[in-house]
This record gives C-alpha cells, structure tokens and sequence, in this order.
C-alpha cells in the first residue's frame, strides 16, 4: 500500500509539473529537452551499447524522459502520473510511435528477462518502496544488460539526516547518499561499471550510476 508521505510527494510532484511547463513554450520546451538528453547518452555511451534495436525500459519517464531520444528502439515507458500527464500540452505521447506507455508504479513492475537497457532516470527517490522497487528492475532486466539510474544524493550526513527526520523535500520521500543508493545495486549481484557525477548543487550530488546484470 502506498504511503501517506508518496502520496503527498506524488501530488505535489504533479503541481509542480503543472507550475514548471505552465512557463514553457512547447516547441522550446521539447527542444531543450532532447539536447539534454543527446548531452546525457554522450555521459554513458563509453560504457554501454549504443541504445539501437535494444528493448528499453523508460521507469519513473516523466512527461518528456530519455524515450524521446531512444528512436530506433522499442521502448515502454511507465510512471505513476501518466494519466495525468496527458492533460499537459509538452506531454505528447503520439510523437513518439517507437514507445508504449503504461500509468504504473515502479512498485508494481512484474517481468522477468524483459529489458537489455533500464533507464530511471531522477526517479528513485520519488519512490514509496525503494527495496521493491530495486527487486523489480533488476529482475526485468535481461542478464547481461544495463541498469542506468540517476538521482540527486545527499553530500552531507548531518544534512541527509535532517532531511530524513524532518521532510525539507517533500517531492522526494527518499534521501539517501549515492553509497547508499548504489549497494541496492551490488547486494542485487549488479556490477557498477561507472558512477558519473553530472550536476553539483549545495546539498546535493546528482549522479548517473551504470550497473551491468551479470551472466546467469
């Protein structure tokens, strides 16, 4: 059952959407987007296949996620909000035929051996059972594929645990450092091929972490 403190995060997240993209010209908006997205495929190309003809999995894709720059691949992308969502005018689903979309939580992912590439990119720590959650995209992936997740972790202990204790970011119920995040991934048997740091902010780290699922 989906906590109380998901719950609040996960509407304010949707008027945070509303607030933010309410400002922003749809053509532009796009447009910026995909260049962010080519600059964070060019971070990641020296250590994983070039996403072509590869089964992806887009979770926690947001209204515009790395799916818009995954042509030439099948992709399913999966988020919590995506109904809600498509009342947005930068949200176009149509626009992107190589991509199905499914209104799910990262929670309720049940494939085994689906995926040769997982993206959840700025996800994991809206999430309301990080360990579930871990448990299912580990799962679906493919043994031999790649698990790219990205989020924003905490670079002071003393911070991170007043953030815990007090919530000062309601919109991410998850406040944990980048250690932390990446030993749900090596306790699942996944190898951490690289650990980019791509944006420092004050508090936070954001980080892209690459993990590979070994050979069964």
């Amino acid at each position: 059952m989906a906590g109380l403190k998901w719950k609040l995060a996960q509407s304010l997240e949707i008027r945070w959407w509303k607030q933010y993209l309410g400002k922003k010209d749809v053509a532009g908006y796009l447009q910026q987007k995909m260049s962010y997205w080519d600059r964070f495929l060019k971070q990641i190309k020296p250590e994983i296949p070039v996403p072509a003809k590869l089964k992806i999995l887009d979770a926690g894709c947001g209204p515009a996620g790395i799916f818009m720059a995954l042509e030439g691949n099948t992709v399913v992308a999966i988020d919590p909000l995506l109904d809600k969502y498509r009342s947005l005018d930068h949200f176009r689903p149509l626009q992107y035929h190589w991509t199905s979309f499914r209104n799910e939580m990262m929670e309720k992912l049940d494939e085994e051996n689906q995926y040769d590439l997982i993206f959840s990119i700025n996800a994991i720590n809206h999430v309301n059972d990080i360990d579930l959650c871990y448990n299912n995209l580990v799962k679906a992936l493919k043994p031999g594929g790649f698990l790219v997740i990205s989020t924003d972790a905490h670079r002071y202990k003393i911070l991170k645990k007043i953030f815990q204790l007090f919530p000062g970011d309601a919109l991410h119920p998850v406040q944990l450092s980048i250690d932390e995040y990446d030993s749900f991934l090596t306790r699942r048997g996944l190898t951490i091929g690289k650990r980019i740091r791509f944006k420092r902010e004050a508090i936070f780290d954001y980080y892209i972490t690459i993990a590979k699922k070994p050979y069964q």
